[in-house]
């Protein structure tokens, strides 16, 4: 299989140099990675690097907590649209969830996924951060907003993507919307193992090993 159209190659350290971006993105255009996955920072300088190559530029908002304002993801989202990127993965507003306000977090997802448009969107969940029926609910709300993706995590949190959520994901959005698993993904078999269970995007620092068939211990 070619794992490698499913990666976004991703690099998201706080500490990342635009030497470290250079690299990051000959690296995805060498292994033909479907997109890579930046701060916002440097999505200028990867338009740039990737303008000749057909690797998507993925960028971040409101990341990694998810609790900035509608307001501030709205405009980040925008303004990394404008400087080139192609896809949108925000992070949802745990607290607010977490506060039971559901509709708050629906209009925070539908008013970033309504300034952007067709660019795909993706929401992350932070599974780490949920029970069964809090990932159940936050994948609904993310169905009703007609989000493009749920993703599993930030890779930032106390642990990254289960088998066992993305198959409650999966059971709950069905065919609605893809599912993207990220977060502690380092090895080919486990990348395959969650393509064969259904998911259509895996976030991963760890992309060159994986496609090479040997192992990360991507720890957290």
């Amino acid at each position: 299989m070619n794992i490698n159209s499913y990666i976004d190659h991703t690099l998201l350290s706080a500490t990342a140099t635009e030497r470290d971006i250079i690299d990051h993105c000959n690296q995805a255009k060498t292994y033909k990675f479907y997109a890579v996955c930046v701060n916002s920072c440097y999505v200028p300088l990867a338009k740039q690097l990737l303008k000749d190559s057909k690797v998507k530029i993925c960028t971040v908002v409101g990341f990694p907590l998810g609790a900035s304002s509608t307001e501030a993801k709205v405009f980040e989202a925008k303004q990394a649209i404008n400087d080139g990127a192609d896809e949108i993965d925000m992070v949802m507003n745990l607290g607010v969830f977490k506060s039971k306000n559901y509709v708050e977090v629906f209009k925070d997802i539908k008013e970033v996924k309504t300034a952007i448009g067709k660019i795909p969107l993706k929401v992350i969940i932070e599974i780490s951060e949920l029970s069964k029926n809090g990932i159940v609910k936050a994948s609904e709300i993310c169905v009703d907003a007609k989000v493009d993706f749920v993703k599993t995590s930030t890779g930032f949190s106390k642990s990254g993507a289960t088998l066992t959520a993305v198959k409650i994901i999966k059971k709950t959005v069905k065919d609605h919307c893809k599912i993207k698993a990220s977060g502690g993904i380092g090895d080919f078999e486990t990348a395959k193992k969650y393509t064969e269970i259904g998911v259509d995007r895996i976030g991963t620092s760890k992309g060159v090993v994986i496609v090479n068939g040997e192992y990360s211990d991507a720890k957290y």
